[in-house]
This record gives structure tokens, sequence and C-alpha cells, in this order.
């Protein structure tokens, strides 16, 4: 098997979509970071929190029981995780205390048990960090990726579910599918500027 043949490629480098595809805390943690920074940055940050931990993945009791200046001091180290490593330190450490508390800090039991798409959203979106949107791209990634398909998965996840759409993390397979997804959401952002400037220029 090709080495670089992982079911997740949104890191675009080797060792950090190995650990995306093999560990769960880390998918959940990438997509946590993946806001305000270029997608890639996001999902490589939960590879750069392991190798400082000192780890071949992350491990939400050590997390979550971490000094938290010690913490945002290791999420700011260059290369930061992320542009604002301290709010995000916070929340990365908020989820794993989340997942210790009500999963015994094993991230997959999230999703692992789920019967359908409805109770897999409502979990996903009582994770900290987690609003609907990004709920519902994480519920598309489980089942366009990772085969965790509980019953109306598609039609929970809302657009992001829908088949041959570029739209989300979700529907990325490799640089050519990332850059379809990026010319979407640049789409969807012009879109929503001239809207807003129509809106504007109707109440002058």
């Amino acid at each position: 098997m090709d080495p670089t043949d992982h079911p997740l490629r949104l890191a675009q480098q080797p060792e950090a979509d190995a650990l995306l595809s093999r560990s769960p805390l880390a998918a959940l943690t990438g997509m946590l970071l993946d806001q305000q920074i270029p997608m890639e940055w996001a999902f490589t940050g939960p590879y750069t929190l392991a190798e400082r931990l000192g780890g071949d993945d992350l491990d939400a009791h050590e997390i979550a029981a971490y000094d938290p200046e010690a913490f945002a001091e290791l999420c700011a180290r260059k290369p930061a995780v992320h542009r604002y490593p301290g709010s995000m330190a916070k929340r990365v450490q908020q989820l794993c205390r989340y997942l210790v508390e009500h999963y015994d800090g094993d991230a997959s039991a999230v999703w692992r048990d789920a019967r359908t798409g409805d109770e897999l959203l409502g979990r996903l979106t009582a994770l900290p960090g987690y609003g609907t949107q990004k709920a519902q791209i994480f519920l598309a990634l489980l089942g366009k990726r990772l085969g965790v398909r509980p019953e109306g998965w598609r039609e929970t996840a809302g657009a992001y579910g829908e088949e041959g759409s570029y739209r989300s993390v979700a529907d990325i397979t490799g640089p050519e599918t990332l850059e379809k997804v990026r010319a979407h959401k640049q789409e969807a952002k012009r879109a929503a500027k001239a809207a807003k400037a129509a809106k504007t220029s109707e109440k002058h």
C-alpha cells in the first residue's frame, strides 16, 4: 500500500495525514483548529502537537491535565499550531476535558455507537468549539472518508453530505480536490460579499 494513501488527505503532508487517519482525537482537533487559517495548517496542528508532547498520538487525558500556560506555550512555539495559539490552546484543552468527562477520553466513542445521523450530530454539536456547521462538516467527513455512516447521515450533514460536491474538507482526497474546495469557498465568500453590498445599497 502506498504510504501516502490515507483516508484523510487534509494536511497534504504524509505523516500528519497518517495521524489524522488513524487517530480520532487528532481528526477532531484538526477540525477544531480549522478556522481563520489555511486548512492544511489547521490539520497539521495535531501532528505538531503530538511531536511536541513527545508521542506518536494525542492523549485526551494528558492534554486535559496539562498546565494551561505550558500548553499555550506549546501551541505558540514556532511554527505555531494556529494564528491565535492562546485561545486555540484553551479550546483544545476544553475539548479534551469534555472527552475525558463524557467519553473517558476516547474520541471515537463520540460516533462509535451513534444509531442515526441526528444522534451523531447532537453529540458533535455538544463538543466545545463545535457549532452546527463544523459538526455537519465533520459528520460528512466521517461518512465520506472514514466509513462512519449511521442511518440518515447524509441528510443530517446537509449540503456537506451531498455526493460529488466540493464544499468542505469532507470532499478533499488530494491536491486537485483541495483546489476545487478552495475555489468553492472563495466563490461563496464573493457571493456573500455581493449580497451584503446589495443590502447596504438598498438601505441608502
